[in-house]
């Protein structure tokens, strides 16, 4: 199995520590993609940023999910993938992005918001700051787990270095989550956003509930997804766009609509 795992935000540096919790996460059999996006912001707060980043994980799908091995244009290095991780909390352009391709497409999100389902009744969030809040809630009741959401913690302060987060906050962070087990009544903790990838191994056994990483559960989720082999959207809302004219489309991003849908048209004639 070969998953893409992309990055939506422009740090290197949280793209190490994605790739370090994600290399954890998998399972043997699985060949990991890891990938930065192109363009965009140092770390995505806000709902604006996020439509930013948007089209930057669009364009590395479209560039990774040919089924011949190769980018558009013929050009060699190209390789297919069975499953897409989209890396960041919020999940920039989810759900839309499960229209472009016929391999299942996960946010970390919608991956730890299932995961935390499955362990606890109400789940709280802790994020790495204040503005963010809003654009997680928006995400949670997206994915209609607004009636299960305990709390949305974060940190107050002026952050030094989006790749330190961990290391300058694990105190305030873990008294956040003892927090929200003690006084919002969550049954599970989840440890948002890609710059706190790898925290919940060092908190295990410090909370009295259990805790969930997004990279961990993004990795896992998609791995159980890819492998119900349950089929590709040919119908419904998440069927490939209507054929219509446009332009003004990266190659690799045309290329990858038309071929969703003619594979649309084919199964549907």
């Amino acid at each position: 199995m070969k998953l893409l795992v992309i990055n939506p935000n422009i740090s290197d540096d949280v793209t190490a520590l994605i790739q370090a919790e994600a290399l954890r996460s998998a399972g043997p059999h699985t060949e990991l993609i890891v990938r930065t996006a192109g363009h965009g912001v140092e770390y995505i707060e806000t709902r604006f940023e996020s439509l930013i980043a948007a089209g930057a994980v669009a364009e590395l799908i479209a560039e990774y999910t040919h089924d011949d091995g190769t980018r558009a244009g013929g050009e060699t290095g190209g390789t297919a993938v069975d499953g897409v991780v989209v890396a960041a909390f919020g999940d920039p352009g989810m759900p839309a992005l499960k229209e472009l391709v016929d391999v299942p497409v996960i946010g970390i999100t919608e991956a730890a918001l299932c995961a935390a389902a499955l362990q606890g009744h109400r789940f709280s969030i802790i994020a790495i700051s204040d503005r963010i809040q809003a654009w997680y809630l928006d995400c949670v009741e997206r994915f209609g787990f607004g009636g299960r959401l305990a709390s949305i913690r974060s940190i107050n302060q002026s952050l030094n270095s989006i790749g330190s987060v961990q290391s300058d906050f694990k105190e305030t962070l873990l008294a956040l989550s003892r927090q929200a087990v003690a006084e919002d009544g969550a049954d599970v903790v989840i440890l948002a956003g890609a710059p706190l990838a790898g925290l919940a191994r060092e908190l295990e056994g410090q909370l009295p509930v259990p805790v969930v990483d997004g990279i961990s559960a993004g990795i896992r989720m998609t791995e159980a997804v890819v492998a119900l082999k349950s089929g590709a959207h040919r119908g419904g809302s998440f069927a490939a766009p209507p054929v219509k004219a446009r332009r003004g489309l990266s190659e690799n991003l045309d290329a990858a609509l038309a071929r969703a849908q003619a594979a649309h048209l084919s199964a549907t004639a």
